[in-house]
């Protein structure tokens, strides 16, 4: 089964992670985690969520360059295709 990793997914997440209390309200693709309240912290607990619903294993520099949700996504889809062609 293909999966994907959308920013529904991850608005479901990062709400989630903080109680059901989000600033991720509209299209907030293009808008930098910082902007929107999002510490590396919470980037690394986003990603272990992630990992954990999702079956995947990040190596610890895949979110380094992570500034804004749709990078986030692109990284996971990318994860995630690499999962599903060598399972």
């Amino acid at each position: 089964m293909n999966r994907t990793f959308d920013i529904e997914d991850l608005k479901r997440i990062l709400r989630e992670g903080a109680g059901g209390v989000s600033m991720l309200e509209g299209d907030v693709s293009d808008v930098s985690f910082e902007e929107l309240g999002y510490d590396s912290l919470a980037l690394l607990e986003t990603a272990s969520r992630i990992g954990r619903e999702y079956g995947l294993k990040f190596e610890d520099t895949a979110f380094v360059d992570i500034e804004t949700p749709d990078d986030l996504v692109q990284v996971v889809n990318a994860h995630l295709l690499d999962h599903s062609l060598h399972n």
